[in-house]
């Protein structure tokens, strides 16, 4: 086995080292350039671009299947969370079926375009707002990271319309172009460009985590229910523990991106090693 020779600083901060599972990052099925420039076009313009009927009816129907029958609790703990929300999280645990959302090809090709080589999943969940919820409390997601605004996101989120998102019944709203903001909070003026996220179900909202966004109320006599994956750099902490929170034997049974994406990857040179090695050798009979 030959040896490595790093010859500088800069070079070790960027150096394939594995060699039994060299990084697979931006190896998924292409998406159309066309189709990643239009809505990257739109998310740097705006932080938010709406991509409708992404997955077919029949896909919608059988996550929809699924997953009702997996909420056992009827509210969240708190206001964020929703008093009248169901949420449920440890997703890979539970199910495999929102596998395809999480790699969508020009979900991940938007996110290539965003993040270095080897980003993460976040958090997966599924989200189920009944009638009579409030609209959540205006946030950005990656507000966690202490790092002063402006800057560029540092993760990045998808809520995919299982039902159809409409203004009654707790669509996703956000404050478009608030991307940019410094360290400026919503202030009353601002909830004058509070845009629903209006959208039928299959579709997506795919949006940059500093852009100010909150579920919104649902004035309905029905739930709406949607799935949501956030991403983030591969350096930074995700929000979910995946080393704990899903078992080898789960990892096992998900693709190549969402096994990278989980964590069993490497980021140049070596950020995420397990003793030394690659945590792919983990999922090794």
């Amino acid at each position: 086995m030959g040896r490595i020779v790093v010859r500088d600083v800069e070079e070790y901060g960027h150096v394939e080292l594995a060699k039994k599972y060299p990084s697979t990052a931006g190896s998924q099925p292409e998406a159309p350039a066309e189709d990643v420039d239009r809505c990257m076009e739109a998310v740097e313009r705006d932080g938010y671009v709406i991509i409708e009927n992404l997955i077919s009816p029949e896909l919608v129907a059988e996550i929809k299947e699924d997953l009702i029958p997996r909420f056992s609790y009827g509210s969240g703990r708190n206001n964020f969370e929703g008093f009248k929300t169901q949420r449920l999280y440890a997703f890979f645990e539970k199910s495999l079926v929102c596998n395809p959302l999480v790699e969508h090809p020009l979900i991940l090709g938007c996110l290539d375009r965003i993040f270095e080589p080897n980003y993460l999943l976040s958090q997966l969940q599924a989200i189920n707002i009944l009638p009579g919820e409030a609209q959540q409390p205006l946030h950005h997601d990656d507000l966690f990271y202490r790092v002063p605004r402006p800057r560029r996101a540092l993760g990045a989120a998808t809520i995919w319309a299982i039902d159809a998102f409409t203004e009654e019944n707790g669509a996703t709203v956000v404050i478009p172009k608030s991307h940019f903001w410094d360290d400026h909070l919503p202030a009353e003026d601002d909830l004058e460009n509070l845009t629903p996220v209006v959208m039928p179900a299959g579709s997506v909202v795919f949006f940059l985590g500093t852009l100010w966004h909150a579920g919104g109320a649902n004035r309905s006599n029905a739930a709406r229910l949607c799935v949501s994956a956030q991403y983030c750099e591969p350096w930074c902490r995700t929000q979910e523990n995946y080393s704990l929170s899903l078992s080898r034997d789960t990892v096992k049974h998900c693709s190549e991106h969402i096994q990278r994406m989980l964590g069993y990857s490497i980021h140049a040179p070596f950020m995420g090693f397990v003793d030394g090695k690659h945590p792919k050798r983990l999922l090794e009979d």
